[in-house]
């Protein structure tokens, strides 16, 4: 491949180790289609461009002195500006943080460094993160590298467009409706939503705690599931910070565990409609799996718009009674996306310690009779979203005669989010105007490895990763 850029993270490192490839001269690369690319794309708020040849030339030092090194020794990657970097900014998209800088680095970006990993800088987010679609009034909105036109998603849109383009080997994400898959999916990359405190959230901005911590997750986001798999195993284990953590060892299944997985796969809930090619898309890769050796068989969970109806209370609702009485009295300082938030989970029925307490009671429930329906298939396969990605501004979708709203297209992936399954994204098919579709693996909790060992045979079936037109 001529575009180093275009290498995976762990050919990188490869290369790396076997001095291939010189540190500085990938890290320079990498910087040079941020100059070039980024004012069309607006991924980066920030790169700290001494810094980052700094580090590059520390690790080509190390490799020179034949150190020992970690798995991403010298790898250039990017972090969601929703997570502390030391001496980067650190706002969410907001300008209640404007110029808020960070003072230390969060436990997964330090567990990124001891690995050898180089931080190129902070990607663009929506407002507070509270959007499918990266635009705030601090740094403006993230396009696709797919179609300028439309958007690279959200809320760690700008971290999907800039692995998508080249200008980043890898990264971090964070997700409590889609934040990670919706992005990959729009942008042709892969991505990883883990099972809530399998990677700690401390460092987060919102913080990860109540029922935010019940939902919100970060995790990794990289072209390929191998550089997903990589980044998930250095950056998971429990930290004290994060209040769902748990000491869950790393198990890499073995290839025999992984084929005895059984596999339920659905093409749409029965109530939002997918476009045709999203249909086809998991069509196609219910047939690579079972061409794979997998047992794959037609199976819709049930309890799927009680999860939704339910996730709607923790994430639209209560986050607007988080967020709204930060803006009182500066109300101009919201963007228009976020005021739109706002203004929808305003006409949410109003929630009491009552409704919020039987609320969380449902939870439980609904999660315990979906976790024993994966009894039978503790793999799903689905959408990823209803759409491709959709032109800026747009709030609304005509599909098979119905009009398909903008929170009900992300429904796919809010139901995990809510019952706490890790998912993946892997990208499957096109959409007619050449887009990009991901399809979802869905596993069970604690499950990550087996859901990236699936991801990973899919992948290889369909091979679908392609450079963006922008590239």
């Amino acid at each position: 491949m001529s575009d180093l850029t275009f290498l995976p993270a762990v050919v990188m490192a490869q290369q790396l180790r076997s001095k291939q490839l010189s540190p500085v001269e990938l890290v320079e690369v990498h910087l040079g289609k941020i100059e070039r690319l980024n004012p069309k794309l607006n991924a980066f708020v920030e790169v700290d461009h001494k810094r980052v040849l700094a580090e590059a030339r520390a690790a080509e030092a190390a490799l020179t002195s034949n150190q020992n090194v970690g798995a991403l020794h010298g790898v250039p990657i990017s972090i969601k500006s929703s997570l502390e970097v030391e001496g980067l900014r650190w706002e969410s998209g907001t300008r209640l943080r404007a110029g808020a800088i960070g003072t230390k680095d969060a436990p997964l970006v330090s567990r990124l460094r001891n690995a050898g990993a180089i931080v190129l800088g902070v990607t663009n987010t929506p407002e507070v993160l509270m959007a499918w679609e990266t635009d705030n009034l601090l740094y403006g909105r993230t396009n696709s590298p797919w179609d300028l036109n439309r958007t690279a998603g959200g809320s760690s849109g700008g971290e999907a467009a800039a692995i998508a383009s080249g200008m980043s080997a890898g990264g971090v994400g964070s997700d409590g409706g889609g934040s990670i898959r919706v992005p990959a999916h729009f942008t042709g990359i892969c991505g990883l939503k883990p099972t809530p405190g399998r990677i700690p959230c401390t460092g987060h901005y919102p913080a990860s705690g109540g029922p935010f911590a019940l939902i919100g997750v970060v995790g990794p986001m990289a072209r390929t599931v191998a550089d997903v798999s990589v980044l998930f195993e250095v950056m998971q284990g429990p930290d004290d910070g994060d209040p769902c953590a748990a000491p869950v060892a790393v198990r890499w299944p073995s290839k025999a565990e992984v084929g005895r997985l059984r596999v339920g796969c659905f093409e749409d809930d029965g109530r939002t409609p997918v476009t045709p090619e999203t249909r086809a898309a998991v069509q196609t890769a219910a047939g690579a799996l079972r061409s794979a050796g997998f047992q794959v068989e037609p199976f819709r969970p049930e309890g799927l718009e009680e999860a939704r109806q339910l996730w709607k209370k923790f994430f639209v609702k209560v986050a607007g009674m988080l967020i709204a009485p930060m803006f009182r009295g500066c109300e101009h300082d919201a963007s228009p996306i976020l005021q739109q938030f706002l203004e929808w989970s305003a006409a949410e029925p109003e929630l009491t310690g009552e409704s919020l307490l039987d609320a969380w009671i449902r939870r439980d429930a609904v999660r315990g009779q979906f976790l024993e329906q994966m009894q039978r298939y503790p793999i799903l396969v689905c959408p990823a979203a209803a759409i491709p990605a959709f032109r800026h501004r747009e709030r609304s979708w005509q599909i098979a005669g119905k009009t398909v709203h903008y929170l009900d297209a992300w429904s796919y992936s809010e139901w995990f989010n809510l019952l706490g399954n890790p998912a993946a994204v892997v990208p499957v098919g096109r959409s007619a105007e050449g887009l990009p579709i991901g399809v979802q693996i869905v596993g069970r909790p604690w499950q990550e490895e087996q859901v990236l060992a699936v991801a990973g045979a899919l992948e290889a079936e369909c091979n679908a990763w392609r450079i963006p037109p922008i590239c």
